[in-house]
């Protein structure tokens, strides 16, 4: 099976709902950042393991608290998976910090400031 066929992709877009859901809703873990969102989700095509790309809006120490609480809530959101989706398997679910939304921002400001230095060293002066 290709990796991007369409069953694969059907399978991400689920199980990326349902984890969305389960960690916005279910999990009562005080280290999970309330701003906490699933970005990405990659399943292997042979349905056994899981890449879910998280994003956190907060500090690196809220980051690395949410990360540790998530894994150690591994085996209920895993047990949730299986109730709520039919799959053949239920994929070992890892979770990876994603940090491209700040990345974004970072650039879109050091874009910001360098056309606004070179629009302000460009206006002629007045005589």
């Amino acid at each position: 099976m290709r990796k991007n066929s369409i069953k694969n992709t059907r399978i991400n877009g689920e199980v990326l709902k349902e984890l969305s859901s389960i960690i916005r809703g279910e999990i009562k873990d005080p280290r999970i950042h309330p701003m906490t969102s699933v970005m990405a989700v990659e399943v292997a095509p042979d349905l056994k393991t899981c890449k879910a790309y998280i994003s956190v809006l907060g500090n690196d120490e809220a980051k690395k608290a949410t990360i540790t609480g998530l894994k150690s809530a591994e085996g209920y959101i895993r047990r949730q998976l299986a109730k709520n989706l039919n799959l053949r398997n239920t994929p070992e679910i890892r979770f990876i910090l994603d940090e491209s939304i700040e990345y974004g921002v970072n650039m879109s400001k050091m874009i910001d400031e360098v056309t606004r230095k070179d629009a302000s060293s460009e206006k002629p002066e007045e005589e």
